[in-house]
């Protein structure tokens, strides 16, 4: 059966990192594009001989009240010489690209009654949970779960949505953002030069949260090393297949 694709016009461009943009598109078919957190599209082109292929890209988009919007933003990597690097780069507002999905299953479940959600990412892996955050927001009101979100990026300027995340936080008393920055830390009087960083990789501070098999799910999205060495550190402390969900972003060109 082939997959029903759909047009998604470039409505704004902008940089979240050195070689890291933010892109959102508008269904331009007039359909609503209902998605749930979490779940990704696929973007559609050709490389220079014709061939097809595709890239799949976690839906930035934070939810309308409603559940579906035409609004579609996802955060691209450029990677020089890659050719979907080469298509978004090329695009101009108004251009448009095509795309399927939504896709996947990395997403808060309904009947989830864990007592922490803990999040990790790195580098594009943390759009996800950008998309989640009206929805952990009702969680953390409606049965008082408590979420903690680690971030990795190798420094201050290739945090991805760090703003977003921090105003979360302090919005929230129940989320923590601990971004883990590997390379450099945030110089002092700097927005993210607090209490809650962490000089190093996501995967040497999950000890300091003590997950527990009774009462924490945790979510794994980004690069696989990452992804395997926390699934195998969670395992460790007794948490189930089924308590940890993951999502791997393998970088192609």
């Amino acid at each position: 059966m082939a997959i029903q694709q759909f047009p998604l016009t470039l409505t704004a461009r902008r940089m979240l990192a050195p070689s890291v943009a933010h892109l959102g598109f508008e269904r331009s078919d007039g359909q609503p594009m209902a998605f749930v957190p979490g779940q990704f599209i696929q973007v559609h082109f050709q490389y220079a001989d014709g061939t097809a292929t595709k890239r799949s890209y976690s839906l930035a988009t934070i939810p309308a009240d409603g559940g579906a919007t035409r609004s579609v933003e996802i955060a691209v990597s450029y990677v020089p010489g890659g050719a979907a690097t080469a298509l978004f780069e090329g695009l101009e507002i108004g251009d448009a690209v095509s795309a399927s999905g939504p896709f996947g299953r990395f997403c808060l479940m309904p009947q989830d009654a864990n007592r922490r959600y803990l999040l990790i990412g790195t580098g594009t892996g943390v759009t996800p949970y950008r998309s989640m955050l009206p929805q952990l927001a009702r969680q953390i009101a409606e049965r008082g779960v408590e979420v903690v979100l680690l971030s990795g990026a190798r420094s201050p300027a290739e945090l991805l949505y760090g703003d977003e995340f921090r105003a979360f936080a302090e919005a929230h008393p129940g989320f923590r953002f601990v971004p883990c920055f590997s390379r450099e830390l945030p110089a002092p009087g700097s927005p993210h030069h607090h209490a809650d960083v962490r000089h190093g990789y996501v995967q040497q501070f999950l000890d300091e949260f003590a997950p527990q098999a009774g009462g924490d799910i945790a979510y794994l999205c980004g690069n696989p090393n990452m992804v395997d060495a926390c699934f195998e550190a969670l395992k460790g402390y007794g948490l189930g297949v089924a308590q940890i969900r993951r999502e791997k972003y393998v970088s192609s060109k």
